[in-house]
């Protein structure tokens, strides 16, 4: 449909055509002394025909979805409604198109690289913290025109410059004052996106008054001077050494703690496997005396279960008492005896070879 205005221009240069063809054949059949009606006839259609369809162009008005036109009565000098992207018609000569605007999503990019912003050098802003220190913010601010409100845009900015004359310079000046409430260390660290949120909230206050909407704000970086960069990192290092050593010595002092608790519960584990030693000893004890308490011949039967087995003689001193019962304890044809009364005893002669 973008082409439709153009199509009817197009015949309508072609009626002027056909206009101007028919003055020439008015004045080849003046010439000749023939009727120059035809010529007039010519003439008159290709006029009309030129100036209708002429006009008729020039009332319609052709849009991309992404533009808005800003429309005015020239007679009174009164902004209409905005016509909004598609195909609308106005009434040529009492009105006219003043002004297409965008209403795409726009970029302000200012940066100290030369070749990332609109302009050309260091166009980053340069403010101060509360402690003083000069600090370099790259920014990038993205808003769109506001559709419905583009006439308020233009009556403030009929030259369509409202980027450089409005949101250039608020931006700046909103970021320069909210700079001031951190110091240079909070902006060389996490601070930066709390400044942007800041920035970012004042500003989306602030340009719905030109017609405009806000849909964000960054700042992108931050610039120190040398010493005072120099000063921080040489600080954060400091920082990172003492941290550092904290936790060697938390891992020295939780070592420690921990092969003392080690030991101490070997310590308990000894003791424990002491103490159950021991009652198991005195328990088999108590058992062992209680058995030999009701049997008293049971040492003397361990005594001989642990004699050699070529053992077939036991001497004991004279001057002992006996502990056992020696006759109950030598086997019957032994021919050992001993006599009571006497602590030794007597060897039974052999008989006499062959008899």
């Amino acid at each position: 449909m973008g082409g439709i205005s153009s199509v009817i221009s197009t015949i309508g240069l072609l009626g002027f055509v056909v206009f101007l063809g028919g003055i020439a054949l008015i004045v080849v059949a003046t010439s000749q002394g023939r009727s120059p009606r035809g010529g007039f006839f010519l003439a008159a259609v290709g006029l009309i025909l030129g100036i209708l369809l002429t006009v008729v162009s020039q009332g319609i008005l052709v849009l991309e979805p992404t533009e808005v036109a800003i429309v005015i009565n020239t007679v009174t000098g009164e902004v209409l409604e905005p016509r909004q992207g598609g195909t609308s018609i106005i009434f040529p000569i009492l009105q006219r198109v003043a002004f297409i605007y965008p209403t795409t999503q726009q970029v302000l990019v200012m940066s100290a690289t030369p070749d990332e912003g609109d302009r050309s050098g260091d166009d980053s802003v340069e403010a101060r913290t509360s402690d003083g220190q000069s600090v370099d913010l790259d920014m990038t601010v993205l808003y769109r025109i506001n559709a419905a409100d583009v006439g308020t845009l233009y009556l403030r900015y009929r030259e369509g410059n409202y980027e450089e004359a409005f949101v250039r310079t608020l931006a700046r000046e909103i970021a320069r004052d909210k700079a001031t409430a951190f110091t240079a260390e909070d902006l060389y660290g996490e601070a930066r996106v709390e400044l942007s949120a800041n920035i970012q909230a004042e500003l989306a206050l602030r340009m719905p008054e030109v017609g405009l909407i806000l849909d964000d704000v960054a700042v992108r970086d931050t610039r120190f001077s040398e010493q005072f960069t120099e000063a921080v990192e040489r600080r954060q290092v400091a920082q990172q050494l003492r941290e550092q050593a904290q936790i060697e010595a938390e891992t020295v002092r939780t070592r420690a703690v921990g092969e003392a608790e080690a030991a101490r519960e070997r310590a308990e584990g000894e003791a424990d496997a002491t103490v159950t030693r021991a009652n198991a000893e005195a328990e088999a004890l108590r058992v062992v005396s209680a058995q030999i308490a009701a049997n008293p011949n049971l040492i003397q039967y361990l005594y001989v279960q642990n004699l050699s087995d070529n053992v077939s003689l036991a001497l004991i001193p004279s001057n002992s008492p006996f502990l056992f019962d020696l006759n109950t304890l030598l086997p019957a044809n032994s021919g050992l005896t001993v006599p009571e009364g006497n602590p030794t005893p007597e060897t039974t002669p052999e008989p006499p070879a062959g008899g």
